[in-house]
């Protein structure tokens, strides 16, 4: 097939990863494919910078690092997507304890993934300053206050323990959007454009405070040190429809021209309790 883009064939597969064909999901499908498949063609000419696919790196090069063999481990708001597999866990002989809101959350994760759960709110649960490390991944954006759940984090980690946080940033449109949309439509519209992500995300999006600054500023405030941050300029939530991801691209470049780092989509933190 000729695109934009040259020679290339489309669909990229004739099943789905369920196995289904594609031709059965529909022409509504069909479309949002194909302009998801134009989105990632036309990311492919952007910097490295604006590719990186910050939940991914945060997940196998950000946090893999600041985790020591045989440290003991809290996962706050992981629940059924924890960081580590229980034979990755084995391996290097953690122990992770899974501390979640919603227990049903906790209890489809990967048997043997938690060695114990904690069902409680991160922003009311106070430790016993224990733990070597912990780790937030896209869960922060969720609580109602986020200074609370900093003095949260703090009281769980030991002296010099470490954080480990990744966090979609409010300054990032589709953050607000997600603000905007009464949340039974939000879930709907995730289920219709995002299927694969529709065990993954759909939970109340609150965005407090969730800024690079004002996290480096909660976190100092808790006695932590910021000892790396990284900020991420990739999303795919408008690639369903590829003239507006390409709009949104051109403001991403302008914003992040303007304003550094807080232009980020997402960002990481690694944070050491001081």
């Amino acid at each position: 097939m000729r695109t934009l883009f040259g020679w290339a064939s489309y669909p990229p597969a004739a099943f789905n990863e369920t196995g289904t064909p594609q031709l059965m999901r529909g022409l509504p499908g069909i479309f949002i494919d194909f302009n998801k498949y134009l989105s990632r063609r036309f990311d492919e000419m952007l910097p490295e910078t604006f590719r990186v696919d910050g939940y991914k790196h945060f997940r196998k090069k950000f946090a893999p690092p600041h985790i020591p063999d045989g440290a003991l481990v809290y996962e706050v708001g992981g629940g059924k997507h924890p960081l580590h597999s229980k034979e990755e866990k084995m391996n290097r002989g953690l122990r992770v304890i899974g501390l979640d809101i919603d227990h049903s959350e906790l209890m489809c994760a990967p048997r043997g993934s938690y060695d114990a759960i904690i069902c409680a709110d991160i922003t009311e649960y106070r430790g016993f300053e224990d733990v070597d490390v912990v780790i937030c991944q896209a869960m922060l954006e969720h609580v109602i206050d986020t200074q609370s759940a900093f003095a949260g984090l703090a009281s769980i980690l030991k002296k010099n323990g470490v954080a480990l946080l990744f966090t979609p940033s409010r300054n990032a449109v589709y953050a607000r959007v997600n603000l905007l949309i009464p949340e039974r439509l939000k879930r709907n519209l995730l289920r219709l454009l995002y299927p694969e992500l529709a065990d993954k995300s759909g939970f109340r999006g609150r965005y407090h405070r969730c800024t690079l600054s004002e996290f480096e500023e909660m976190a100092r405030g808790q006695g932590f040190a910021v000892i790396r941050k990284r900020a991420y300029y990739y999303s795919e939530y408008f690639s369903f429809f590829a003239p507006l991801h390409v709009l949104w691209r051109l403001w991403l470049w302008i914003f992040c021209l303007l304003a550094r780092e807080q232009g980020a989509e997402t960002f990481s933190l690694a944070l050491r309790k001081i």
